[in-house]
């Protein structure tokens, strides 16, 4: 039985994510809740959040064992990136850009 979870419009770079990602991949929810407890990222507290939430909808189908959860897939993806204006010298306009990113979580029972 799969479960999933999306967050969307995330404000952090898919870049950053997809690293604190992939040391999720393929283990038991719990042993990837305490990765994500200590790992010192900005992205690490936001997937913990979607993890949980994939836990939560797990938990609402029948016959689903909590326990027996993995994590099956962490798809992050770009989201929009916002746009943004630095003033330089002599009239000058740098552009910022402050990224996206859409993150899915997929727990399923072994």
């Amino acid at each position: 039985m799969e479960a999933k979870a999306v967050a969307k419009f995330i404000r952090v770079s898919a870049r950053k994510t997809r690293i604190v990602a992939e040391n999720i991949k393929g283990k038991p929810v719990e042993d990837a809740l305490n990765i994500l407890r200590f790992t010192p990222k900005k992205p690490a507290q936001i997937l913990s959040k979607v993890l949980y939430s994939a836990v939560a909808n797990a938990e609402q189908k029948p016959g689903v064992d909590v326990d027996a959860l993995v994590v099956d897939k962490v798809i992050v993806n770009e989201g929009p990136t916002w746009k943004r204006i630095q003033p330089r010298a002599m009239g000058r306009a740098y552009r910022i850009c402050k990224r996206t990113s859409h993150i899915t979580i997929v727990v399923k029972e072994v």
